[in-house]
């Protein structure tokens, strides 16, 4: 084959030499017939073109077209239409489509007829269709472990760990600086360099907290027993220590009270024979179903006395009949309200004011007995019954005698069906209830008059 010659589609194939040869005049190669490609020639050829990867066009040499243009201009009847073979040249090389290792590289191959424009490729012999890609082999990958910077210590004292970031990275050919990029850690040559790394930071101080356990069970099984758990000063390595304040140290006992498998009293006197005590004093007994705390009083004798202890005390717990009486007792001045300065005198003798701090409770009938005073203490004038108030003030409706009940915290609370009874001249009552029973204020008097529970000597309670 002789120099310069070209790949035809559908002739011989050669590859273009760069020495002075390639500088002879065209007509001169391509007239000699017996070395080189010469045909009459209508149909379009496949021209190929450099190209990088993604697909853009990199070189067509207009050289060659251009002869081709002039030897379809000088040969009359007959059109020559030469073609490179290979157009990749040293700078195609650098296109690979890796940096490293095995890759691809790609060209263009376009047809186009003898006027050098592109036509389809139908016009073209598909089976001269030179190949537009082709492998290559670059040095090969290397991959290197790449490790960030160690954290802190995980802890402020004693035995901790830092961290840091390990990864491996390719070396990209040609670059001379490392691009980061996450790959398999098979790629990375030896073993990989660790992630986590033991720091000590020197004893810590030694705590210590006063620690609990669970609270046991009651000594008793009836009544009142005592209860215990453990109660420990333990560092923070959990080391018995003596470094915990005494004065915060938990409570190791308390008493406890247990209803289960005993017989429970009902009375007073039954706690006497039950327990064979004889001091007055607070005892649980059970009534109506329920344990309410109960004072025992008269315990030596035979016949103990049940009383229930007013929480709230005599404050709240009192009974009056007022001393004062109007000179015209047809008026009701001041609009009801007392005042000390009222056109009145002070010489009703059935006044009196008693406070109460016990009350005696009626087991059998559940009633309060107003008229026991044993725990009442009478501030001025006569005893007044629990619950009773009344005066001898005005016959105007305009009471001054007050009484006020209060049971919150006993476990009790006044009857819905508790009533009070107005009695004497001119009598009224004005009685207010809260909505639990619990407190009970009244306002009642006449000329002269009073109220009392309806029972007479006995107030109707119940258990809450």
């Amino acid at each position: 084959m002789c120099k310069g010659s070209v790949e035809v589609a559908g002739a011989q194939s050669g590859k273009l030499e760069t020495g002075d040869s390639a500088q002879r005049p065209v007509e001169e190669e391509f007239n000699r017939e017996a070395s080189c490609a010469t045909l009459v020639h209508t149909k379009p050829l496949w021209i190929l073109s450099a190209v990088n990867p993604t697909g853009q066009l990199l070189s067509r040499n207009a050289k060659w077209l251009n002869v081709l243009s002039t030897i379809g201009k000088q040969r009359s009847g007959k059109k020559m239409i030469c073609m490179m073979v290979n157009l990749f040249s040293s700078r195609g090389k650098h296109q690979c489509s890796k940096t490293c290792g095995e890759g691809s590289r790609y060209r263009q191959v376009t047809c186009m007829n003898q006027d050098r424009q592109d036509a389809d490729s139908l016009h073209c012999e598909l089976n001269k269709r030179p190949p537009d890609v082709e492998s290559c082999n670059l040095p090969p990958c290397e991959y290197i472990w790449i490790t960030g910077d160690w954290s802190e210590c995980s802890v402020t004292c004693g035995k901790g760990y830092k961290q840091r970031l390990v990864s491996c990275s390719e070396i990209y050919t040609g670059k001379d600086h490392y691009e980061y990029g996450y790959q398999n850690t098979v790629n990375c040559p030896g073993t990989q360099p660790p992630n986590l790394h033991s720091c000590y930071l020197g004893d810590c101080p030694v705590l210590a907290s006063w620690r609990v356990g669970n609270w046991g069970s009651c000594s008793v099984t009836c009544g009142t027993g005592i209860m215990h758990r453990s109660v420990q000063c333990l560092t923070n390595d959990d080391q018995a220590s003596t470094l915990c304040r005494d004065d915060l140290k938990p409570e190791e006992r308390r008493t406890c009270q247990n209803s289960h498998d005993c017989e429970l009293p009902t009375t007073c006197k039954e706690v006497k024979r039950l327990k064979a005590i004889t001091e007055d004093g607070e005892y649980y007994l059970k009534i109506r179903g329920r344990l309410l705390k109960i004072y025992c009083a008269g315990m030596e004798s035979d016949r103990p006395k049940e009383y229930v202890t007013l929480a709230n005390g005599d404050a709240e717990n009192f009974s009056e009949v007022y001393s004062y009486r109007l000179h015209n007792p047809t008026e009701c001045p001041y609009n009801g309200s007392r005042r000390e300065d009222c056109p009145c005198r002070k010489d009703y003798t059935a006044a009196g004011f008693s406070a109460f701090s016990k009350v005696r409770l009626d087991l059998n009938t559940m009633q309060i007995i107003t008229t026991d005073l044993q725990f009442a203490q009478t501030l001025d004038g006569r005893p007044v019954p629990f619950a009773t108030a009344g005066d001898c003030y005005s016959a105007a409706k305009c009471p001054q005698g007050r009484f006020s009940i209060n049971l919150s915290g006993t476990g009790l609370s006044v009857a819905q069906t508790s009533k009070w009874l107005s009695q004497g001249n001119y009598a009224v009552s004005e009685i207010v209830k809260s909505p639990d029973g619990t407190k009970v204020i009244g306002k009642c008097g006449g000329y002269c008059g009073k109220c009392t529970p309806s029972s007479g000597t006995g107030l109707d309670v119940q258990v809450l």
